[in-house]
């Protein structure tokens, strides 16, 4: 299993819909980067949702429901999407300035590439945002 952070924005598409919703296709995702870790995700995967715009914060886990598969709603057969359904929802939400000022995340694309909006996480930074959930700010 391999664990990844998925960006969005709140106001278009927030983890509250995805738990009122159950499943989402997770989808507009054209960055050439961010395709080729969309690609690699597998079914039974992690992902941490990370609310960009005024939120700018991880909290939520969500887990993909697929393989990656090509978008049926791209003419370009390049575009793939990933199915997903929630997990649960981070007791404390973990900010992007707690990550920016810990030295750990320090090479990590959520703080080198901040416009990449799918990414994969190490899995010691999964564990250690997982314990910074745990504690409020």
């Amino acid at each position: 299993m391999a664990y990844w952070l998925f960006k969005e924005e709140p106001s278009h598409y927030s983890y509250d819909d995805l738990e009122r919703e159950g499943r989402t296709v997770w989808d507009g995702v054209t960055n050439n980067l961010a395709l080729i870790h969309l690609r690699k995700v597998r079914k039974g995967d992690e992902i941490l949702l990370y609310h960009t715009g005024d939120e700018k914060a991880i909290v939520a886990v969500m887990r993909a429901d697929s393989d990656p598969y090509a978008d049926p709603q791209a003419k370009d057969p390049k575009l793939v999407v990933v199915d997903v359904v929630p997990v649960r929802r981070l007791k404390h939400p973990v900010a992007l300035q707690r990550i920016k000022a810990d030295p750990a995340f320090a090479d990590w694309e959520l703080v080198k590439l901040g416009r990449l909006s799918v990414m994969p996480v190490p899995p010691a930074l999964w564990k250690r945002v997982l314990k910074m959930s745990e504690k409020p700010e």
